[in-house]
């Protein structure tokens, strides 16, 4: 497909200068840019690869001499990551929309919008329900009883659990596993680990007479919100006896859990390897950096921001930027780090004494 500059300009929200008539036919690095394409130069670092390339229009930065870098056209950009981001959604390629594949494996009971596409070797349990303009791609499973709101994309090898709930649009990249059962089991007498969260770990810890862990069954399914996304191998655990839920507009990335009867606000961000124990609860517009981990039975308040690694052991006040592990206050974090930084100096100044 070709796209004239003053439609990508509009798409965009942004102005254009030059040939709007100009065509191209997809977006690239400004160095390896050719005549037909559109190059991504949108901060000033890397106007000086518009020179190794051939474009003819790019994309650039607020203020930027378009002119001086041979182009006959280019859209300026305030808001770099934004722009890319509605330009990324209107270059994408449409998804294959061609109906149900004969190869699917759909219970007689299942209701089926008549617009849904849904790929091969797919399994669709009894009374399941699949809204308007859904695209379920190849050798995903869904168990009975789920629901799948309007314009949702299952992308392939996702697996949907009993007594879950999809919103519209929710998006599910490759291997997501949605309301499997949580990591919850009981013990006859109380188990070593509850003696030491009891006491700190001051008491002995003896074998028990009765080892055996008892399952407790996840009954309460999860709610997925409007607007979600969850990136790829990414699981998230159905409650014990209420759901689990996700918030309107939350984005969870690659890999990450969220335990069983946890409940996540709306347009919180969870980055890669991320982890929520159970029964915590994460308010709104929260951002849970890479390898952060949450303990169970926690309240962390809306608009907190936990940086990557950290690990939160007590509840978080809303508004707060927490570091470290045990996570504490970003400042405080800073200074404890300089004056462990700071330690071997101190230890050969007093030596030397």
């Amino acid at each position: 497909m070709t796209y004239s500059i003053r439609d990508i300009a509009a798409a965009l929200g942004a102005q254009a200068f030059g040939d709007l008539d100009l065509t191209v036919t997809r977006a690239t690095e400004p160095g390896a840019a050719g005549p037909d394409d559109l190059a991504l130069a949108m901060q000033p670092a890397y106007g000086a690869a518009l020179h190794r390339g051939s474009a003819r229009a790019a994309v650039l930065w607020p203020d930027a001499d378009w002119q001086s870098y041979g182009l006959q056209a280019a859209i300026i950009a305030p808001r770099a990551r934004l722009a890319m981001a509605r330009l990324t959604g209107m270059l994408d390629a449409p998804q294959d929309r061609s109906g149900i594949s004969p190869q699917a494996l759909i219970d007689p009971t299942a209701v089926i919008a008549a617009d849904a596409t849904i790929g091969a070797f797919c399994v669709i349990g009894a009374n399941v329900v699949i809204g308007q303009n859904a695209w379920i791609a190849d050798q995903v499973s869904i168990a009975a009883g789920v629901r799948i709101g309007a314009d949702c994309q299952i992308h392939a090898g996702v697996r949907l659990q009993r007594h879950v709930t999809l919103g519209d649009r929710v998006i599910l990249q490759p291997n997501v596993v949605i309301g499997g059962d949580g990591f919850s089991f009981a013990t006859a007498e109380p188990s070593n680990v509850e003696i030491a969260r009891e006491t700190l770990g001051a008491a002995g810890l003896n074998p028990p007479d009765d080892p055996r862990w008892h399952r407790i069954h996840s009954l309460g399914g999860v709610v997925i919100g409007d607007d979600v996304e969850i990136g790829a191998g990414s699981t998230v655990d159905a409650g014990t006896i209420r759901a689990t839920s996700i918030g309107q507009g939350t984005k969870l990335d690659n890999l990450v859990q969220i335990g069983h009867n946890v409940r996540v606000g709306a347009h919180c961000l969870l980055c890669a390897q991320a982890g929520v124990a159970g029964s915590s609860v994460i308010g709104d517009r929260v951002v849970v950096g890479g390898k952060a981990g949450i303990a169970d039975n926690l309240r962390i308040g809306d608009d907190v921001v936990l940086g990557g690694g950290s690990v939160v052991l007590s509840n978080v006040p809303a508004g707060r930027v927490m570091m470290g592990y045990p996570a504490t206050k970003m400042q405080t974090h800073i200074d404890s780090y300089k004056a462990l930084r700071r330690l071997p100096r101190l230890l050969r100044d007093l030596a030397g004494r």
